[in-house]
């Protein structure tokens, strides 16, 4: 299942977080659990697309993500059934025989 998380700058945002942050989306990435991610280009924020098992996973995802921890960043976690190339993400796993 994939998973939108945007994750929202608060006044309390400190760029110095920004290379833990980077860091954390590179163990995502090498667990294969980071599918996209980039940030908004009005720099409010930014968003990334994570594979998880539920709601509750993506969450704690984005619950340790240094952004969030460091109070920098309000993160909000959507379930997502994106379309590409007008085939479903969920539709392309069934048929690619994946369980995510």
């Amino acid at each position: 299942m994939h998973f939108l998380i945007l994750a929202l700058r608060t006044p309390d945002f400190d760029a110095e977080v920004l290379p833990l942050h980077r860091s954390y989306l590179d163990a995502l990435r090498s667990r294969g659990l980071l599918a996209a991610h980039g940030p908004f280009l009005d720099q409010s924020g930014g968003a990334y697309l994570i594979h998880a098992e539920s709601l509750p996973e993506a969450e704690a995802v984005a619950a340790a993500d240094p952004l969030s921890s460091s109070g920098a960043a309000e993160m909000a976690v959507w379930a997502w059934d994106m379309t590409w190339f007008g085939t479903s993400a969920a539709a392309q796993a069934r048929d690619d025989g994946e369980s995510r």
